[in-house]
């Protein structure tokens, strides 16, 4: 039977363990308790007698614990209000009888009334975020409601619209704005509807102005307008909005009279999504406070009961009258408000359907199969044996051995097969990270927004590297075969670019098998990435560009691959079309600085959307990234003193500014003041060890670039292997980052009680002036 303390382990909300009775530290007071009714044996007391004295206290022990009436009360909790007029109420435990432990058992109730008192300020002010979410969703969605009344008119009438003002906002203060304006050709009863809606929408808050006077309240106070305020989360949107600013400014001029705006339907269901996402999250909240709730009451009840077995007293029912008294029990409001939301989400987003609607508020995730794990271990198997075949044929081939027919292989089969071996060992390093980021309570889910049901788990990661790697070791073996029976070396050496066209097929098919929300989640921050200024950068995506600055070496052997099987070079086998080539040369500085330059473009959007300086200092991080990237480029090809001195300069500058980067911005670790030596105060990991050890193999790993300064000479099958080897240690680098990152991520999320997504709302008041 597993204990209590493991489950509540387990199934606690990681973000909010602060908030949850402290379980663990109250256990370890009742062993003190314990420990306390233990007499000791005077040493001059022979073993016998001693054991004599012992049974006696423990029956006289015994029989004062339990003399008297068994129903009279042992402790009496008091709730007293707190002083300043609020309505905040911590509770009190006094004890009525005398206990031969008495100081312990005084520590341990006062212990528990602290964490009482913890646990229904955290509620209630948790119950007052929610309950204050709730009442602006449903004003949100009354104007909505509203809103969408009117667009039904104006369709039903192609020249309808509101009768006196419009409904505007300054283009330049929000993303979308959404105006109508007068109408003199209405019917009486369309101006009846029309005026009983625009009723309803002054009633929320909304107040309609001319857009051409922006007139003013009788009280000359400038009157509030609505605005759609859509967030750019995508270059679509952001396009969108541009393009609606400027149709604004230049179309629909202010001085022209007469109709121009009308409420636009693809806008409004824009922000019909948004509220939708908002009461999921709302939901969502809702039910995580009631497992704070429900575990929190059990926690009481079993620590009660663990004190009523060690003292011998009828403790525990006295105590927990008061705690189902408490706000965090007797409350309903979750309740009612968690109905509430069902049945409006249930008529509003579901078309009264309310299985539809719970599958929105409670999706459920899919079980983990068996399957998976069997193909795991089989594809593991495959890819060994398989690269056990391929290096018994790679040796009686001698492809390892200098002739022409060795530089051939190198150059046209290397570059492909090194992308899928770079690729698949991310992809297993990132496994390695689901499990550890699982086994540590790290909800990796949360801080990516993914969704539950569909993102990938660490079992998944790992059958797509065994896949990859058994795909590619098989074309290899395969490869060898035919060069082995005489094959043409121009059709054989395409056999990587065929495996490389259908991997890239696979990555974009519509049909859904084989991972299809992961491929286009993966296509869709890979387009952000691409898109990096037009956008709001969100974790997921910073995170992803992160990924890429260590794969520079995956898209230079991309560049390889492309020039020899698109310029037809593999035919003639003149390997030195590519490398001579202006064009490919000026094209390895812009694969090279590529990953920097959009890293450092999400750094520059950040700030202008957050305005926080820190983000101009990470951009100068990969600016100097981008400096240290192309001297060392160009002194691969000017080797002299000058490039020399400019690299060491550039690429130890580079090196300080991101270490310093890792391990004080990323990892929040090198604080001086930290209870930790040198680390920081909160560690989800037990050995501190760990965290020395990573600091200095980080090191170690980011100064890998003084292989390119010192110059190592060897054959060109050696040279590869090093250039591989380098590469993979990047890659191993990055994939030990990853973990602290988002450790360090989790534990600000800890801090800040932050375990449901804040979704911004497109309803909103704004001074129309502005």
């Amino acid at each position: 039977m597993v204990k209590f303390s493991k489950q509540l382990e387990a199934q606690l909300i990681p973000e909010w363990k602060e908030a949850f009775v402290n379980y663990w530290q109250l256990k370890k007071q009742i062993k003190k308790i314990k420990l306390s009714q233990i007499p000791k044996q005077p040493p001059q007391l022979d073993h016998e007698f001693g054991r004599s004295i012992r049974f006696l206290a423990h029956k006289f022990s015994k029989t004062f614990f339990c003399s008297g009436d068994a129903s009279s009360e042992i402790i009496q909790v008091r709730s007293k209000t707190m002083e300043g007029g609020n309505e905040d109420v911590y509770y009190q435990t006094e004890l009525l009888q005398l206990f031969s432990e008495e100081d312990e058992v005084k520590v341990f109730f006062e212990r528990l009334d602290d964490e009482l008192n913890k646990v229904n300020q955290f509620y209630k002010a948790r119950e007052m975020e929610l309950l204050e979410r709730g009442t602006l969703l449903n004003k949100q969605l009354d104007i909505l409601t509203d809103l969408k009344r009117l667009l039904t008119n104006r369709r039903r009438k192609p020249g309808f619209l509101p009768p006196s003002n419009s409904w505007s906002s300054s283009p330049r203060n929000s993303d979308f704005s959404e105006t109508t304006n007068e109408s003199s050709n209405e019917t009486n009863g369309e101006a009846s509807e029309t005026e009983e809606v625009i009723a309803s929408l002054e009633k929320n808050g909304v107040s309609f102005i001319n857009s051409a006077t922006r007139s003013k309240s009788k009280k000359g106070s400038t009157k509030m307008a609505l605005r759609i305020d859509v967030p750019a989360t995508n270059p679509t949107r952001t396009i969108s909005a541009i393009t609606s600013m400027l149709w604004e400014d230049l179309v629909n001029n202010p001085k022209k009279e007469g109709p121009t705006d009308f409420v636009n339907r693809k806008k409004i269901q824009c922000a019909e999504k948004m509220i939708r996402g908002a009461f999921v999250e709302l939901y969502r909240g809702l039910g995580l406070l009631k497992t704070y709730s429900s575990l929190n009451m059990l926690a009481f009840t079993k620590i009660l009961k663990k004190f009523d077995k060690v003292s011998n007293q009828q403790a525990s029912a006295s105590y927990l009258k008061a705690v189902k008294r408490s706000h965090f029990i007797s409350s309903d409001k979750v309740v009612r408000l968690t109905d509430e939301v069902e049945s409006i989400f249930t008529k509003h987003f579901a078309n009264n359907d309310r299985k539809k609607a719970m599958k929105f508020l409670r999706p459920q995730q899919q079980k983990e199969s068996h399957m998976v794990t069997f193909f795991v271990g089989l594809f593991t198997g495959c890819f060994v044996s398989l690269f056990s075949v391929y290096a018994i044929l790679a040796h009686l081939s001698g492809i390892f051995r200098p002739n022409t027919g060795r530089i051939s292989y190198v150059e046209t089969v290397y570059p492909v097969f090194s992308v899928f071996a770079l690729l698949s060992l991310h992809l297993f390093m990132y496994g390695c990270n689901l499990f550890m980021w699982k086994n540590t309570r790290i909800n990796y889910n949360f801080i990516f927004e993914f969704q539950p049901t569909t993102a990938l788990k660490y079992r998944d990661a790992f059958l797509i590297c065994t896949t990859f790697m058994t795909s590619v070791v098989s074309a290899m073996v395969i490869h060898l075969l035919l060069r082995a029976n005489g094959f043409l070396p121009n059709h054989v050496d395409a056999i990587p670019a065929i495996l490389l066209l259908i991997f890239l097929a696979l990555l974009i098919c519509p049909f859904d098998f084989f991972y299809r929300p992961t491929r286009y989640c993966f296509l869709r921050v890979l387009r952000n990435i691409v898109c990096s200024p037009f956008y709001k950068v969100l974790m997921v995506d910073f995170f992803m560009a992160d990924q890429l600055t260590s794969q520079i070496p995956l898209l230079r052997h991309l560049e390889s691959t492309a020039c020899y099987f698109l310029a037809g070079s593999f035919r003639t086998h003149e390997y030195g079309t590519c490398k001579n080539g202006r064009l490919y040369r000026e094209l390895a500085y812009v694969i090279s600085f590529l990953p920097y330059y959009w890293r450092a473009m999400q750094c520059a959007r950040r700030w202008f959307d957050e305005c926080d300086v820190n983000h101009l200092a990470n951009m100068g991080k990969y600016v100097s990234a981008m400096v240290a990237a192309g001297a060392r480029l160009t002194y691969a090809r000017q080797e002299n003193q000058l490039w020399f001195g400019i690299v060491l300069v550039t690429s130890v500058s580079a090196t300080v500014y991101q270490l310093y980067w890792d391990f004080v911005k990323d990892w929040g670790l090198l604080n001086p003041k930290s209870k930790n030596l040198w680390l920081r105060d909160d560690l989800i990991l037990k050995n501190k060890a760990i965290y020395y050890i990573s600091i200095a193999l980080n090191i170690v790993l980011r100064v890998a670039w003084v292989e390119t300064v010192m110059r190592f000479h060897f054959g060109i099958v050696e040279s590869r292997m090093l250039d591989f080897f380098l590469a993979s240690l990047e890659v191993i680098r990055r994939g030990h980052w990853n973990f602290y990152r988002l450790e360090n991520e989790h534990l600000n999320n800890v801090g800040k009680f932050r375990a449901v997504k804040a979704v911004p709302l497109p309803f909103r008041e704004t001074d129309s002036d502005g």
